[in-house]
């Protein structure tokens, strides 16, 4: 299994994501550089955090439309595996892969902390090695995180069980308080309708060792695994 981490400027996680994935996982790992037009025959594109181009106008804004957004987005056309993780996610909202936008967090303010998320649907390629209702630990980093989507369109997004994580506690009980950044049904992460395009705010690379006070990102990179 070749996994591809984008590399846009602005990028701050990549390094992190592609030694998760290649050091601790081990997998073949390349980097994917913003300007370039070919994927390197990977066979899961993975857009780190950070911050590409700097946030300018918006998250995720600009790194739409950096030239390798065209080949992600034929890649995921025809089922290829993307995982966005924080400024990722921003930028598959941007790109019009997954639904809703991003918005300032509930309190304004920028949020680097430990939070707990809850599986709620373990029956895709980015949760099968996690159970239902299982609570992960994973920090998060971020100043737009507070999703947001229309009714009808959230309404769609639960109805076709497109919600893959949720702010929690550290019980899986949803609350306000849980929900950091005042996103919209305490939506931590989703995919598409396909179920080959999740994005998530938590960071599962910077969860992938004891060391860093949490290994439960690693469900999150060993479910993407297919043995080829």
């Amino acid at each position: 299994m070749k996994f591809g981490v984008v590399v846009f400027p602005g990028s701050n996680c990549d390094f992190d994501t592609f030694y998760a994935l290649k050091d601790i996982v081990k997998q073949p790992t390349t980097y994917l550089w913003h300007k370039d037009h070919d994927l390197g025959g990977v066979d899961c594109v993975v857009l780190p955090g950070g911050f590409s181009y700097g946030d300018y106008l918006r998250s995720g804004a600009i790194a739409r439309f950096s030239p390798l957004m065209q080949e992600v987005q034929e890649f995921a056309d025809k089922g290829g595996l993307v995982l966005g993780i924080c400024n990722g996610f921003q930028v598959l909202l941007e790109l019009g892969l997954l639904p809703g936008a991003m918005l300032r967090n509930k309190n304004l303010k920028f949020l680097c902390q430990f939070v707990h998320i809850r599986v709620e649907n373990d029956k895709t390629g980015f949760t099968h090695k996690g159970k239902k209702g299982q609570v992960l630990k994973i920090p998060i980093a971020h100043f737009d995180g507070s999703y947001y989507a229309p009714p009808d369109v959230l309404k769609e997004i639960e109805k076709n069980k497109q919600v893959v994580f949720r702010y929690t506690d550290e019980k899986g009980r949803l609350s306000e308080e849980a929900n950091v950044n005042g996103s919209l049904n305490c939506i931590a992460g989703l995919m598409n309708r396909r179920g080959n395009v999740m994005g998530l705010m938590p960071h599962p690379e910077r969860a992938s060792e004891a060391l860093l006070g949490s290994c439960d990102g690693l469900v999150i990179f060993k479910s993407m695994i297919v043995k080829q």
